[in-house]
């Protein structure tokens, strides 16, 4: 496995610590592994979405239509 020195904050550093410490992760390493990883699922999940953005095409409502109706949506629970 390739080794990578990063340095941080000491309050980003006790908090990885603590991290470690709770038992969730075997240590920093581990831990980093976890945060790249979902960062690449994030990272994957925005690029399918801005796909699936532009594939759908130019719409024909409003920004004040667009708007209202994601805070319909937002107010009825709906995602």
């Amino acid at each position: 496995m390739a080794s990578m020195n990063v340095s941080i904050p000491a309050p980003m550093r006790d908090w990885v610590e603590d991290r470690v410490r709770s038992g969730d992760y075997a240590d920093a390493s581990d831990y980093i592994e976890d945060l790249i990883r979902h960062d690449r699922e994030r990272h994957a999940a925005l690029v399918e979405a801005l796909m699936e953005g532009e594939k759908s095409g130019i719409s024909n409502r409003t920004v004040a239509e667009i708007v209202a109706d994601a805070k319909a949506a937002l107010r009825s629970g709906a995602s």
